[in-house]
């Protein structure tokens, strides 16, 4: 039986990623900023993550589809990690105000804590047949 607690830590998870998401359509630019020089249409990745980040948080909340949606954010994690870093070593704009380095600095041990978030509340098999 999955505690209240971890329906809560799942919740919270996926209005997260569903956030985050929204941001990347909303507020586009820094994020485009941090799209690494080799990577092409930084605009066209920025939406694409923005939608598989709504698209695996709404999906979390789907009990039968929570384990896959664990997994494709977690790659998702994994695959913006090099966006982390290129921001923290060229600096991020969001809405024309710098983000302190300091902040950047925390976003990178931070894709670890969020992928061990993920992967406990989706992705073990006691955690994905739960209504919630």
């Amino acid at each position: 039986m999955v505690g209240k607690i971890t329906i809560c830590f799942r919740f919270i998870l996926a209005m997260l990623f569903i956030a985050a998401g929204i941001m990347h359509f909303a507020s586009p630019t820094g994020y485009v900023a941090i799209v690494p020089d080799y990577l092409p249409a930084p605009l066209l990745l920025v939406h694409l993550s923005g939608a598989a980040e709504i698209l695996g948080g709404i999906a979390i909340l789907i009990p039968r589809l929570r384990k896959f949606a664990g997994w494709g954010l977690i790659l998702l994690l994994l695959a913006v990690f090099p966006a982390n870093i290129d921001a923290y070593q060229h600096g991020m704009i969001i809405n024309g105000k710098p983000v302190p380095e300091w902040l950047l600095l925390l976003r990178l041990p931070l894709q670890a804590v969020f992928i061990f978030w993920v992967y406990t509340t989706c992705c073990r098999s006691s955690s994905t047949h739960s209504t919630a």
